[in-house]
């Protein structure tokens, strides 16, 4: 199915309902950039723009910080002039992250500064399906205990579309730490403001690199309550190689996945999902050349789940039978990651 050609046209909530609010919430769409694809930027406001959404809605462009084209001279910002201009002709408003670098921070810097009863996130190089907030906003407001809503993803990936939609309407912590559920990505989400200020709280800016920010945060939102989804299509995602600039390597992945399990004891409940993020652990630690780390994580896999395939492409990639980089272009050219 052509993400393109896609829609999110009937909301899907827990509760069932459907019914329309009299007065719809206001939302503030937080877009971060390094400010080097100003043209696919443009084509994820535009997409903002194009919602048939009924309530308020406005756009914060947050440049991170760490970009080397950002220069201070007299107040001015330069090397960024058609981010700039591409902001300013879609009415959104341009912000510098003057929080942590990375992708938390910049998120953060949006959420601080937005004016919307809601916060949703469309990462510049994603863009919105036609119908998709409306749907969201729908299924958030059926079910008051929840605090984010996601949706399916078309995920786009050497010319080819693949659809990638979790089918539950409502997904609670156990699901997250049994699986990532690659289909609620962070550019679909959309969130009370109020539950990231008191509750649910901001991107956490302690996670190393900022990898995997969008995957704690759903664990912490499924802590505080259900998280709701619309199981279809309501985001284009394109992976390509100029991802990575921004969200990180193997390194910073190395550093994140042990953290993520020091800080979620929970993922011992569910070995499965505690041997899918150790064997990613062992799978980065083997892409950095350190096989004395992958031979333990490998080891604290397999002792949670033998099945779990992350371990043994660890140790083919530790023994310089595969590389590390092609398994994940392979594993893209099927719509999954690692």
């Amino acid at each position: 199915m052509n993400g393109d050609a896609a829609s999110v046209d009937v909301p899907v909530n827990g509760q069932g309902s459907s019914a329309e609010p009299a007065e719809w919430p206001s939302v503030t769409v937080v877009t971060p950039t390094l400010g080097d694809r100003s043209d696919l930027l443009e084509q994820a406001l535009r997409a903002v723009k194009d919602q048939d959404y009924p309530g308020r809605v406005d756009c914060i462009v947050v440049l991170d910080k760490r970009s080397g084209d950002i220069r201070h001279a007299a107040g001015h910002e330069s090397g960024w002039e058609d981010t700039r201009k591409v902001a300013a002709s879609a009415g959104a408003r341009i912000l510098v992250n003057d929080r942590t670098p990375g992708l938390a921070g910049t998120r953060n810097t949006g959420i601080m500064a937005a004016s919307g009863e809601l916060v949703a996130n469309c990462d510049d190089d994603d863009y919105w399906l036609p119908g998709k907030l409306h749907a969201q906003v729908t299924a958030l407001l059926a079910e008051p205990a929840a605090a984010v809503a996601c949706c399916g993803i078309a995920v786009e990936y050497g010319g080819e579309v693949f659809d990638r939609v979790h089918a539950a309407p409502v997904v609670v912590l156990r699901d997250l730490l049994r699986d990532r559920l690659m289909a609620l990505h962070v550019s679909t989400f959309v969130s009370r403001r109020a539950a990231l200020l008191d509750g649910v709280g901001l991107v956490n800016e302690e996670l190393p690199g900022s990898r995997n920010e969008d995957y704690e945060f759903l664990l912490r939102a499924t802590r505080f309550g259900p998280v709701v989804n619309v199981p279809r299509p309501g985001v284009h995602v394109r992976w390509h190689t100029q991802r990575q600039a921004m969200y990180g390597r193997w390194p910073m992945v190395a550093k994140a996945q042990p953290w993520l399990l020091e800080k979620y004891p929970e993922f011992r409940t569910v070995p499965a999902g505690y041997a899918r993020i150790a064997g990613q652990a062992a799978f980065a630690f083997a892409a950095c050349g350190d096989r004395a780390q992958t031979f333990r994580w490998v080891g604290k896999t397999l002792r949670a789940n033998p099945w779990e395939r992350r371990a043994y492409l660890a140790l083919g990639v530790a023994m310089k039978v595969v590389d590390a980089d092609s398994v994940v272009r392979w594993l893209h050219r099927r719509g999954r990651g690692l």
